[in-house]
């Protein structure tokens, strides 16, 4: 399991890279080349979605057949162990979370920016 968490940790940080480049000012320049990758990047990046629904599922499931932990019928390392469980699900819960928000946030930037272009596009031409 630690191998796909690891593909979502970095394809979430590869679409918050995407968001900062295509947000920083200063790069109009560079604005249409990033607008062509991020757009050929954004294709396989779909595939993060059922991807992240598949591993939420996961993370139900594991929380719905955890063992309860509380009171006096633990020992302090179950104890730990539990703590343990329930953060490690709270931070892949986040890393979902954040995947699917960088990735609706992405598409959403190149939509505007093809949107400006046609705009420009029609502009220029009456």
């Amino acid at each position: 399991m630690a191998l796909e968490w690891l593909v979502l940790g970095y394809a979430a940080a590869a679409e918050a890279i995407m968001v900062l480049l295509l947000i920083i000012p200063g790069l109009d320049g560079l604005r249409r080349g990033l607008n062509a990758v991020t757009c050929n990047l954004l294709k396989p990046f779909l595939s993060m979605v059922p991807f992240c629904l598949f591993l939420l599922m996961d993370i139900y499931w594991k929380y719905e057949t955890r063992p309860s932990c509380e009171g006096d019928s633990c020992t302090p390392t179950e104890h730990l162990r539990y703590q343990k469980s329930i953060m490690k699900s709270q931070r892949n819960a986040l890393l979902i979370a954040s995947a699917l928000l960088f990735y609706s946030v992405t598409n959403l930037i190149v939509k505007i920016d093809q949107l400006n272009q046609c705009v420009e596009r029609l502009k220029s031409r009456y």
